[in-house]
């Protein structure tokens, strides 16, 4: 039987192995460069068909309650930015010009939308009527969502998730009690899902920036944004428990990128 100490360590090796590390986007004006690393038997291909059937389940249970907006102001509105938004996503991901992109906007009150893998988007009506958001504002929105998607961050937790479940398996194999098992689990997720869930926020983040500058829309929209999320959304939990930054941290880090992307939105204009 492995020891407590050895066990972490063939843990994180058996992890490792089945990955390969990738390049899902270049790393544009913000400098996003960091390696990701995916499991080779979960192809884009795959992820992207597997959330494109949840996709139009969840189009279809809105058409069915009457919530799938078609021809509204805000339905023109959020398909005129993201014609705008996803024409620039070659500059992070030639590829992304070909997927097969979609835009359909829910009428609920939920402070929500998404952007999920392959390009297909959703945005609830509550998020931009309760926070009165901008044209500028929804771009940031939208191309932080984009940019999850560019960069494979469902992919990528999806083949972290198998990670920790085959590191599991294999310690149950080994004997190991479950007291051990349990710390290992709580030493893969802390150490290894959560940071990265909140370095794969702080890439959406700055991907969404430049797509919005690139689109001609305002990068300063982001930093108001999150100042009305943060508003609505009341007390947060602690960053170090969250997977996504603190406020302060994310207007901190996009006030500082602003400069880089500025003249980006000043050409465009």
């Amino acid at each position: 039987m492995l020891k407590p100490h050895s066990l972490m360590l063939f843990l994180a090796a058996s992890a490792l192995a089945g990955c390969q590390a990738v390049n899902t986007t270049s790393g544009g004006a913000v400098g996003v460069d960091r390696k990701q690393y995916m499991f080779s038997m979960l192809s884009t291909e795959q992820v992207n068909q597997m959330y494109a059937q949840s996709y139009q389940q969840t189009l279809s249970e809105a058409s069915q309650k009457g919530m799938l907006e078609k021809s509204s102001p805000i339905t023109k509105r959020v398909n005129t930015i993201a014609q705008r938004l996803i024409a620039e996503v070659p500059a992070f991901r030639p590829d992304a010009a070909q997927w097969d992109w979609a835009v359909n906007v829910i009428d609920s009150p939920e402070l929500n939308a998404n952007c999920g893998p392959g390009g297909k988007i959703i945005f609830y009506t509550g998020l931009i009527e309760r926070l009165n958001l901008t044209d500028d504002e929804i771009a940031a929105v939208m191309g932080h969502e984009i940019a999850h998607a560019l960069r494979e961050h469902g992919r990528e937790a999806m083949s972290k998730a198998y990670g920790v479940q085959m590191a599991t398996q294999i310690g149950s194999a080994f004997g190991v009690g479950t007291g051990s098992l349990q710390l290992a689990n709580m030493g893969v997720e802390y150490l290894m899902t959560l940071p990265n869930s909140r370095s794969n926020e702080n890439e959406a983040d700055l991907i969404g920036l430049e797509l919005a500058a690139r689109a001609g829309y305002n990068p300063n929209a982001a930093v108001s944004l999150w100042k009305k999320m943060a508003a609505a959304g009341g007390s947060a939990p602690p960053e170090f428990l969250s997977t996504h930054p603190s406020s302060g941290s994310r207007t901190e880090a996009l006030q500082e990128n602003i400069p880089k992307v500025m003249p980006l939105y000043q050409q465009r204009r």
